[in-house]
């Protein structure tokens, strides 16, 4: 049994035994008391009791931990040498932390616990500490976080893709995931690139997630959709009467995103007088909205992503060399679903499980053969291909085990180049080829040359059905056309 800085006991609890069993904890609580007798008993009580503890000797230290580890519940004393209670909630509140915060609290201090509540704390408690009572408390606190982190996620899903968390053991998609969780719980602008199909989407959300504005709103838009005439309204909004056909106000996207996360999806595409006028937000965090007089100010955190190479982009004068810069703080490159094979079966087994729940029926075996099959493609429509197939197969050739995957064929074989670096054959990039293409960069743009070409001569020139062959949106064909210097309406592209 421990004491309280003011002699009282920490009333115990039976901990033998306890530490043996291996349950699950109840949730992670951060014990923040400066007496190291104290610490300890209620390290042990809660322990005892099924929680995951951790201990923190004053207001820095618990600061410190609450940036890195994922924290359910906070037990503070409230009078402390270094910052007691009352600093630890004005502090975490400040950073906009939202992890409850209990204060212990001796009889003569309640206007003080009371003060705490008012600047955010989630309860007190009076000293000396009934474990049944404690208990409880926790139990209160863990269940309004649960509901807040209900709350939060419901707002910023959208489908069930969105609700979908990203899913893969390869190493290279391990490092993505690391960088994800390490960028996440930071204010900074993310950068993600990849090809279309890759899981950038669902790597937003769960950068915003992770984020301090969990809570916020989570925008997204996709860039390459907004025509130019329309990207000051659908980005900043307009009053009513602003101009002919404004007949109510309307809120443009970055005030939508205030205090929250504003997802740029295929910002690659947009044109060159549409990147400047986004440039002044986010330098300045302000924005003139059509029909106002003074400027708009907003708090938004960005995460732009893009199937393109923004920096080859930029240095071609294509893409605005600043915008690159501001977007560029922290980049991380997705890999393509044909760099990481041994994923596929997992993606795979999830896909049959999800989309099988969705048609009411039982999700099918996927044999070793087909699971090797799958894994020998090359998916040019990448993960979103691979979900976008199996479902055919599910509904086409439906059974016990998976069937029917009507797989297209492989590339075209490899010629070998000048350099001795093997391209696809017959294409336009790739004619003349000599070693100064025989970079990653080029060699990689002439096998999506190539998926795009082969789609159109499958779709027979039918540029939806093209796209759903690559696993991408019809909307976004017209980029890869002009990126590959491809006529669509040319015999010898789309037969």
């Amino acid at each position: 049994m421990g004491r309280d800085e003011g002699g009282n006991a920490v009333r115990g609890t039976e901990a033998s035994g306890a530490r043996s069993e291996r349950r699950p904890a109840r949730g992670r609580v951060l014990v923040v008391e400066d007496e190291a007798y104290v610490r300890e008993s209620l390290d042990e009580l809660l322990r005892a009791r099924g929680f995951d503890v951790g201990l923190a000797e004053g207001v820095a230290e618990a600061m410190t931990m609450l940036g890195r580890t994922p924290v359910d519940v906070v037990l503070t004393d409230l009078r402390m040498p270094a910052g007691g209670g009352l600093e630890l909630v004005r502090r975490a509140r400040a950073l906009g932390l939202v992890t409850p915060i209990i204060v212990l609290t001796g009889h003569g201090n309640v206007a003080s616990a009371v003060e705490c509540m008012k600047a955010g704390a989630q309860d007190y408690l009076l000293k000396p500490i009934d474990p049944d009572a404690l208990e409880v408390a926790l139990e209160r606190s863990l269940a309004a976080r649960a509901l807040e982190r209900e709350v939060a996620y419901l707002r910023g899903t959208a489908g069930p893709e969105a609700a979908a968390e990203p899913l893969g053991e390869s190493a290279a998609w391990r490092r993505v995931m690391a960088q994800v969780d390490a960028a996440g719980p930071t204010d900074s602008t993310v950068l993600l690139l990849g090809e279309s199909g890759t899981g950038k989407e669902l790597l937003a959300r769960r950068i915003h997630h992770l984020s301090r504005r969990a809570q916020g709103p989570y925008v997204r838009v996709n860039c390459a959709a907004v025509p130019l005439e329309m990207w000051e309204s659908e980005f900043y909004g307009h009053r009513r009467g602003a101009f002919t056909g404004a007949t109510a106000d309307r809120e443009g996207r970055f005030r939508l995103a205030h205090r929250g996360t504003l997802f740029m999806d295929e910002i690659g595409a947009m044109l060159p007088e549409a990147q400047a006028k986004i440039l002044r937000v986010l330098q300045d965090g302000e924005f003139d909205r059509l029909g106002d007089e003074q400027p708009t100010r907003v708090d938004v955190r960005l995460v732009a992503a893009t199937n393109s190479d923004l920096e080859a982009e930029a240095g071609a004068g294509r893409f605005r060399s600043d915008l690159y810069y501001r977007l560029n703080v922290v980049r991380i490159e997705l890999p393509p679903l044909r760099d990481r094979p041994e994923d596929i079966p997992l993606l795979a087994r999830r896909f049959v499980t999800e989309i099988a729940a969705r048609l009411g029926r039982r999700a099918p075996g996927i044999p070793a053969q087909v699971q090797a099959e799958l894994q020998a493609y090359h998916w040019p429509g990448n993960v979103r291909e691979l979900r976008n197939l199996l479902e055919r197969a599910m509904i086409l050739s439906p059974g016990d085990d998976l069937a029917g995957l009507d797989l297209p064929p492989a590339p075209p074989p490899r010629a070998a180049s000048a350099a001795g670096v093997t391209a696809p054959a017959g294409t336009g990039a790739a004619a003349g080829a000599g070693p100064q293409d025989a970079t990653l960069r080029s060699i990689l743009a002439r096998s999506e040359r190539q998926a795009v070409v082969e789609a159109l001569r499958r779709a027979g020139g039918v540029r939806k059905e093209a796209a759903r062959l690559l696993g991408i949106d019809q909307r976004n064909l017209a980029y890869y056309f002009r990126k590959h210097g491809i006529d669509p309406d040319a015999p010898s592209e789309s037969v």
